[in-house]
């Protein structure tokens, strides 16, 4: 094959590994995710999407994918951006967003940054809350739970661009992944609804072994009563209890409330990620 970018709507089973084997070892070789969770399990399940790869010889040396409903979004494996790719994409699209992660976006001066995704980190144990008093503290179920936990999160994140339109669907694909423990995924009740939520996750693969607050979201109607707080120290209690010793979260870094709490609880900026906006010329 050339060495220059191929576009394929679906992977074949041979660039599938290529492609899986190339994420590997970018991730080993730099300590972090080599793309975004959702984007990489397209490629584990084999969806299609709009893949593209670049090989040197036979070997697989680039990939990545783009996709996105209202404007193209694009990713890197490992993270930056590909002046080639870039020309490629900006030929059929008249602007295109692309995620970039790291100190290595700084470097990109030729494009608009739209959005930046802080990663915060936190060392464990940290001190729990107790949950108000006549409240209910339980694990969510799968089956039973699902319509609640998605009218709560989704009335939580009504104006976020990602977590704010989740479907059953989206839901039911997460709950039948590998990683997926329901002893981690804490719902609060309170006067017999659900009140708040904290969806917490382990990557039992990384060599560090951390953990990480998925989703944190209380609904609008029970804002305001520290409920945030408690839910994130709850969920940081049961990683710890799991045998992990450093969590992380992502948060906007537009999202000063929510910084806020955070810094108090004592996370630290791990990195930034950004969103750049480009357009043709």
């Amino acid at each position: 094959m050339s060495d220059s970018w191929h576009r394929c709507a679906e992977l074949t089973s041979k660039q599938r590994l290529d492609v899986l084997n190339l994420l590997n070892h970018t991730e080993s070789m730099l300590g972090r995710e080599a793309i975004d969770e959702s984007r990489r399990r397209i490629v584990v399940h084999g969806w299609p999407a709009e893949h593209w790869l670049r090989y040197h010889g036979p070997e697989l040396a680039q990939y990545a994918m783009v996709d996105g409903i209202e404007r193209a979004q694009v990713e890197l494996c490992g993270g930056g951006v590909e002046e080639d790719l870039l020309n490629h994409l900006l030929s059929s699209h008249a602007a295109i967003d692309w995620w970039t992660r790291g100190p290595q976006n700084t470097t990109v001066d030729q494009g608009v940054v739209v959005r930046t995704l802080q990663m915060l980190r936190i060392d464990l144990p940290v001190a729990r809350i107790a949950v108000p008093a006549g409240s209910t503290l339980r694990n969510f179920e799968p089956g039973r739970d699902d319509s609640l936990w998605l009218e709560q999160n989704n009335s939580a994140f009504a104006d976020h661009p990602e977590q704010g339109s989740w479907l059953p669907a989206d839901l039911e694909d997460r709950t039948r992944e590998p990683w997926f423990d329901p002893s981690g995924f804490l719902l609060l009740e309170i006067d017999g609804r659900l009140a708040a939520s904290c969806w917490t996750k382990v990557h039992e693969l990384h060599p560090d072994r951390f953990g990480e607050i998925y989703v944190i979201s209380v609904h609008p109607d029970f804002q305001g009563q520290g409920l945030g707080r408690v839910m994130v120290t709850q969920g940081l209690d049961v990683l710890r209890r799991k045998g992990v010793s450093r969590a992380v979260l992502f948060v906007d870094d537009s999202n000063e409330a929510a910084k806020a709490l955070y810094h108090l609880l004592g996370f630290t900026l791990e990195r930034e990620d950004r969103l750049i906006r480009f357009r043709r010329h």
